[in-house]
């Protein structure tokens, strides 16, 4: 069904027993309501629309996106014809070679520029920030934020659609300093859209109008976080996805200096002051975030509030933010599965991506490439001896590092699909083992240093900076990895507690970190030295002997080792790799480091990272006597 707004999505998903109207529940958007999302969604539970809210006039939506299944029911009549456009995209001959496998695309490609109206729904009402849902999901919170927002913009060079920029950014409306009704917290990060939008208005000195629209059609929604190439307008996909053309409020009509969404369910409107060439700031957050940490209090452009619009019996949908899996996890995922077809063409010799959701997506990521640069180097050994080494790959790797969102990833992990075509990026176990058993680690640990990284990852040097590993492998298969921690096995004090958890991954026990941020810790150095000069643990005498090829020092063994998720999320969220990565034998070659096996990674919580996400017991009772028996929600949560 092509819904047209967010009320026919509802009344669809309700029809189908996919939503579950909840009157006999008042919860408080402070604290419980994230806490059932949060609930609802590990419970795969149905959407959840509740009718009352208290302090609020407007009923909210949980977990609307919240299972694979719904998500694709929701988008099913868009789902074929945006694969389409996507393999269009990438492999434009194929419409050459095949025309009769094409015959939808001229209703496709209708669809993909809105429709201009002179007014609509969304801008039936007003309102004020205030009187929206002030959901906080946790008691740190810096206030009341839109989880689920479209932040429209435009660029001040080039207006209209087709240089827009539809993003998904936290949009804080209450707390801090922020002057309430007024003031809006605009918290865009790296490599955002709206970015290079704000930069233009202030080499011109005008303002940026920006619009933030919430509900409306579900298309828009997944529109805003579609990582497309700068230059690609989301509202375009947005419109296939819908099944019809977006209706737009266009400027004439008063509302709004920039379009509003016609069917949206809320839209404020506003700006960003950049007169003068400067745009005034305030401080926003802290807030949870998707790495399973609190982003901290940080200034952000402050969005000047106009005006506050909604349709009649709007409804407000919300999400809240942890580690992962979350709602966003689904999002991801059904993301993957849509633009698959696009990378090898945004990206020449990559067959496959993964941003791996449990590590927070950001932080790791796994690629499979191509290694043809010289194809008389095969495997097992080529002509005169030659074997196949990294080089197709690190060119892979700086492409994925200098486009789009994989340019975020702090990890990067690429392995050569000449070695095992089987191999994919999606099981992670299995290409952790791949790489660790092709791994020259004297060769193939390549950093860069003092780079820009994701805003939300605490463990670099500053906000926005940090370093960045390619950790590239390609070629026959170097060691046995162990699959038993070996008698052998032993470490000096103060470490301890060592176990294998994963084929050639070790788990150890270290003292709590006292280093300062951007130093080595003299206590890993120590480690990796003793390594080097008294052994590989896990190693024998030769290449067959097996071995524990990497090594993370954690604080809590039986925490990391209880399953992968926690290991990823450890490992990969409280490590830099150019700070807290250590080996048996390290040394620096023509600015080069490498090192033997182990390699070590220090994977202990810092004082200077953001604390991790708890749950508020007493909320967490409430929710529990709720979803017990007799309880408005039992049998969803």
């Amino acid at each position: 069904m092509a819904y047209r707004n967010l009320r026919d999505c509802i009344r669809d998903l309700e029809a189908s027993g996919r939503l579950k109207r909840i009157d006999s529940l008042e919860p408080d958007p402070y604290l419980e309501l994230a806490a059932i999302q949060r609930r609802a969604f590990r419970a795969s539970a149905p959407a959840l629309l509740f009718s009352r809210v208290k302090g609020c006039a407007f009923p909210v939506l949980a977990n609307l996106f919240g299972t694979r299944e719904r998500i694709r029911y929701i988008f099913r009549d868009g789902l074929r014809d945006i694969e389409l456009l996507f393999k269009l995209r990438a492999d434009p001959r194929d419409f050459l070679k095949k025309p009769g496998n094409w015959t939808r695309l001229p209703g496709i490609l209708a669809r993909m520029l809105p429709r201009r109206a002179r007014s609509g729904p969304a801008v039936a009402g007003r309102t004020r920030l205030s009187e929206l849902p002030q959901i906080v999901s946790r008691s740190p919170d810096g206030g009341a934020y839109v989880t689920l927002p479209q932040v429209y913009s435009e660029n001040p060079a080039r207006p209209g659609f087709l240089a827009s920029n539809l993003g998904m950014y936290r949009v804080q409306i209450s707390g801090g300093d922020y002057v309430p009704d007024k003031e809006a917290g605009l918290h865009y990060q790296i490599h955002r859209g709206i970015g290079p939008h704000h930069l233009e208005a202030l080499k011109r000195g005008r303002d940026l109008p920006v619009n933030v629209a919430v509900g409306g059609p579900p298309a828009l929604t997944l529109a805003a976080v579609l990582p497309l190439p700068e230059g690609i307008p989301e509202l375009c996909p947005a419109g296939v996805l819908a099944g019809h053309p977006l209706s737009y409020i266009m400027p004439d009509a008063g509302f709004s200096v920039l379009p509003i969404p016609a069917e949206a369910d809320f839209c404020i409107c506003g700006h960003v002051e950049c007169a003068g060439g400067g745009s005034p700031l305030k401080r926003e957050g802290p807030f949870g975030d998707h790495l399973g940490y609190y982003s901290l209090a940080h200034d952000f452009p402050v969005l000047r509030v106009d005006a506050v619009y909604h349709r009649p019996e709007a409804v407000w949908p919300f999400t809240s933010v942890g580690r992962p899996p979350q709602e966003d996890s689904v999002f991801g995922d059904f993301i993957h599965e849509l633009s698959s077809a696009l990378t090898p063409s945004v990206f020449p010799g990559v067959h496959e991506v993964h941003a791996v959701d449990a590590a927070g997506v950001h932080p790791l990521l796994l690629a499979v490439g191509s290694e043809r640069y010289v194809p008389f180097a095969a495997f097992p050994v080529g002509a005169e001896g030659k074997e196949r080494v990294p080089q197709e790959l690190l060119t892979c790797a700086f492409a994925l590092l200098g486009n789009t969102q994989t340019s975020l990833a702090k990890y990067l992990l690429i392995a050569a699909r000449e070695d095992d075509e089987r191999l994919s990026a999606r099981d992670v176990p299995g290409f952790l083992a791949h790489m660790l058993m092709r791994t020259d680690f004297s060769r193939d640990l390549h950093f860069i240093t003092r780079t820009s990284v994701d805003t939300l990852d605490y463990s670099g040097i500053s906000l926005n900076q940090g370093s960045k590993l390619i950790w590239a492998a390609a070629g026959r298969p170097r060691r046995v990895l162990a699959v038993e921690l070996p008698v052998d096995f032993s470490l000096p004090a103060p470490f301890s507690d060592a176990r294998l958890f994963a084929p050639g991954i070790a788990v150890c026990r270290g003292q709590a970190h006292t280093a300062a941020r951007g130093s080595a810790a003299e206590d890993m150095q120590c480690l990796a030295s003793r390594l080097g000069t008294g052994g590989r643990p896990g190693a024998g005498d030769g290449a067959d002997d097996p071995q524990a090829a990497l090594l993370v020092v954690v604080d809590d063994p039986d925490f990391v080792c209880a399953d992968m998720d926690n290991f990823l999320w450890t490992t990969f969220t409280r490590s830099d790799p150019a700070t807290d990565l250590y080996g048996a034998g390290g040394f620096t070659h023509c600015r080069h480091w490498g090192c033997s096996a182990p390699l070590i990674i220090d994977a202990r919580r810092k004082a200077f990272h953001a604390p991790p996400l708890e749950e508020d017991p007493e909320v967490q009772r409430r929710v529990d006597a709720w979803a017990a028996p007799g309880g408005p929600l039992h049998g969803l949560l």
